[in-house]
This record gives structure tokens, C-alpha cells and sequence, in this order.
């Protein structure tokens, strides 16, 4: 799919105009961060790339640029919005309308509501399997870390909370937490300098997946027991006895 991430017809500046964050809604339409358009997107139709804006704008200022994205049972979608997409100078872009980073909630009835506006650098987000918990990687450099939220009736966030530190091993390692995803026993998987870490429901790290370059993403596949990383400039597969939530 090309153009995926910036659609308009100006030339885009920046080096990471492309799209970031993917899932599928539970219709199976493709979801998408857009970096250069600064909105989450729904892909309507393959052949012609056809796409619609699900979130742009909150208080009538455009998004800095939307990084993960992860949905709830309920149909409400979480994502990130940091500023590492935009064109020059990411935090200090003078196209950056926001005065912060958030982490939004979207409505099924298209309501974006700002759940924290605390953390610097939001990237990866990920629920525990009874949804209880809600995951982000905060991947500010020198303060690095994965932070864990305790979601409450109403979906909002509180109770926010370091769940593992990050800058440990950003100082030997290059890269830095990104994305996250959770096996069926809430066992965390977090991209990391060089790795994916393997963390329990309490934070212990239980190991690591070592790749030796910057490691971006994963994503559960095939019968539950792949799992697949984004590394760098590859892809790997991995076969686990652990089974991704929501297999």
C-alpha cells in the first residue's frame, strides 16, 4: 500500500512520514497510525486505498503523530500520540499544536477523550488479558520505561505506575521500549534495546528474545504460538509454548 502514512499532496520534510502502529478492528479493517497525516486511519478499500480519518484532532488542535494503537473488548480503541513524526524537530516542531503527548481513548461513537497528558514520550500500549491493566512504553531518552495504569469502569486511566525500567538498558544497548504485547498468562512482551523482554504480571523480567539491533515491534501470529518482531531493517519469527491474548 503506497502512500500509507502521508497522503496529502506537499512534499513531506521529515525522515518518518510512513505509518506506525497497525491493528484490525473486529470487522478485520486494517487501523493504522499515519505519522505524516498526524491521524489514525481506517483502511476502507484495498484496491483503490481508500482510507477514512478516525481521530485527527482533539480540542481542535491537530495530533502530533499517532504511534500504537490497541483496541478493547468493548470496541474502544487506545493509542499513543507522540511527537516523533513530525517533520523537523519532533518536540519542538513549530507544526507541533499540542503543548503534550497523550494517550486517547476513541469511541465507538467516534468520542476522543485524553487519558494522561503525564507522559513525555508514549509509544507502545497493550492490555492485560482481563483488561484491567493498561500498558505504555514511555521511550523518553535517559528516563526510559514501561509504565502499567489500572483501567477503571468508565475506561479512563488511574493508579499510573512504573512497571519496569527502560534506561538500564538503553545505556548498553541501542534502542529503547517500544512495542508491547501480552501472552494469555499476562506475561509482557516489550520491544527493547536489542530485544524483546519477557516480563511477568509483576514486573519481573523473565528473559529476553536477543536480536542485537534496534527492535521496534511484535505481533502475535498464525495459531497463537508465533511471534513475530520488527528489528531493524528485518522481520523475524519466533515459535513459543506461550500463546498470545486473544487466541
Amino acid at each position: 500500500m503506497s502512500p500509507r502514512g502521508y497522503t496529502e499532496d506537499t512534499p513531506f520534510n521529515g525522515i518518518e512520514p510512513g505509518s506506525n502502529g497497525l491493528t484490525f478492528d473486529s470487522q478485520g479493517r486494517l487501523v493504522m497510525c499515519q505519522h505524516g497525516n498526524r491521524r489514525v486511519a481506517r483502511l476502507e478499500n484495498r484496491e483503490n486505498n481508500a482510507q477514512i480519518a478516525l481521530a485527527e484532532r482533539y480540542d481542535n488542535k491537530r495530533l502530533n503523530s499517532p504511534n500504537d494503537l490497541v483496541y478493547k473488548s468493548n470496541g474502544d480503541l487506545y493509542f499513543t500520540d507522540p511527537p516523533y513524526g513530525l517533520p523537523t524537530q519532533r518536540f519542538d516542531d513549530p507544526k507541533k499544536e499540542l503543548p503534550f503527548s497523550g494517550v486517547y481513548r476513541l469511541s465507538p461513537d467516534g468520542k476522543l477523550t485524553l487519558l494522561t497528558d503525564k507522559i513525555r514520550s508514549p509509544n507502545g500500549i497493550a492490555f492485560s488479558p482481563n483488561e484491567k491493566i493498561l500498558y505504555i512504553s514511555d521511550s523518553t531518552s535517559k528516563k526510559s520505561t514501561w509504565l502499567a495504569y489500572d483501567v477503571v469502569s468508565d475506561g479512563t486511566l488511574q493508579n499510573g505506575r512504573t512497571f519496569a525500567d527502560g534506561w538500564t538498558w538503553e545505556r548498553k544497548r541501542q534502542g529503547n521500549p517500544d512495542g508491547i504485547k501480552v501472552d494469555k498468562a499476562g506475561n509482557v512482551y516489550a520491544a527493547a534495546p536489542e530485544a524483546v523482554f519477557i516480563f511477568a504480571p509483576d514486573g519481573t523480567l523473565l528473559g529476553s528474545i536477543e536480536t542485537a539491533v534496534r527492535t521496534s515491534n511484535l505481533a502475535w501470529g498464525e495459531d497463537g504460538h508465533s511471534l513475530f518482531i520488527t528489528a531493524n531493517t528485518a522481520i523475524y519469527r519466533i515459535r513459543l509454548a506461550a500463546t498470545g491474548e486473544r487466541y
